[in-house]
């Protein structure tokens, strides 16, 4: 585990909504860790250095409560809709070697042939890993894949020690042509030409029956 992950923990005994604001005020993240059976420890978290690890998903935290050093993966990260500050954490106790369930984001390298879009229809696939090993993401290769071309969950790499959990069926990668509307009658005449063909009829039309009341109107 990379020696950045790890986190000043300070315990706090003060809860509700005006101490949270309290300890956002300070930038300070509240927190709390629980799991294993034990029982919750409401903690504090420093702001700035928390946020950066938080821009990584499924990070696991070496935090060090009070001397006390405690494995804690990030399990949910509460934010202000609008600002986008970080409100609350939870984190689940872990241990060295423990196997936990978590979703990996999926990303697309190279370009597909062209003329062909490669639409990514799962983001994240959910495996099951250790704890102190989970992958950051799962990279798949789309470089020169043909239209019709489709990659399943069961078919992306996965590092040693990592299983996969989501349907090994489930579609991740599809490789298509863009269609584009181009609907003609027989004569060659696109469907939105040919409704502006019938409106311009109909206006001259209505042109030719105004003005042909208009003449027999004067004759009388």
């Amino acid at each position: 585990m990379s020696e950045n992950t790890h986190l000043a923990a300070e315990v706090r005994s003060s809860f509700g909504k005006g101490a949270a604001r309290k300890i956002r005020a300070t930038n300070k993240i509240p927190a709390v860790i629980y799991g294993h059976g034990t029982e919750p420890r409401h903690v504090t978290l420093p702001g700035h250095e928390t946020a950066l690890l938080l821009r990584k998903k499924n990070v696991v935290l070496t935090l060090d409560i009070e001397g006390d050093e405690q494995l804690a993966l990030v399990k949910d990260v509460q934010k202000d809709p609008v600002r986008q500050l970080i409100e609350h954490i939870d984190l689940i106790v872990v241990r060295k070697g423990e196997k936990v369930v978590v979703d990996v984001p999926v990303h697309l390298e190279g370009e597909s042939f062209a003329g062909t879009i490669a639409m990514l229809e799962h983001t994240t696939l959910s495996v099951e890993a250790e704890a102190t090993h989970i992958p950051e993401s799962f990279v798949v290769s789309i470089e020169g894949l043909e239209e019709g071309t489709q990659i399943l969950a069961g078919q992306v790499e996965l590092p040693k020690g990592t299983t996969l959990i989501t349907d090994p069926e489930a579609l991740v990668v599809v490789v298509s042509t863009p269609q584009l509307d181009t609907t003609s009658d027989a004569d060659g005449t696109t469907e939105a030409e040919g409704a502006e063909g019938e409106a311009a009829e109909g206006a001259e039309g209505a042109e030719g029956e105004t003005a042909e009341g208009e003449s027999t109107e004067a004759a009388e």
